[in-house]
């Protein structure tokens, strides 16, 4: 009974444990999206900021 029990609450925290994992890769991919779409904005910002200070 005792062993069933363990090995029951084993694989509970394996399941979670994946799930978590997979929300972690979800999240960080998203993260990861965002930040390159912000970063080419302000590149692009900052390039044509600095365009129209030098051709003065």
């Amino acid at each position: 009974m005792i062993i069933k029990s363990i090995l029951l609450l084993f694989l509970i925290m394996l399941f979670q444990g994946c799930a978590t994992w997979m929300g972690v890769k979800k999240d960080s991919k998203q993260a990861w999206e965002v930040t390159k779409d912000t970063s080419e904005h302000v590149y692009k910002s900052v390039k044509k900021s600095i365009n129209e200070a030098t051709s003065e």
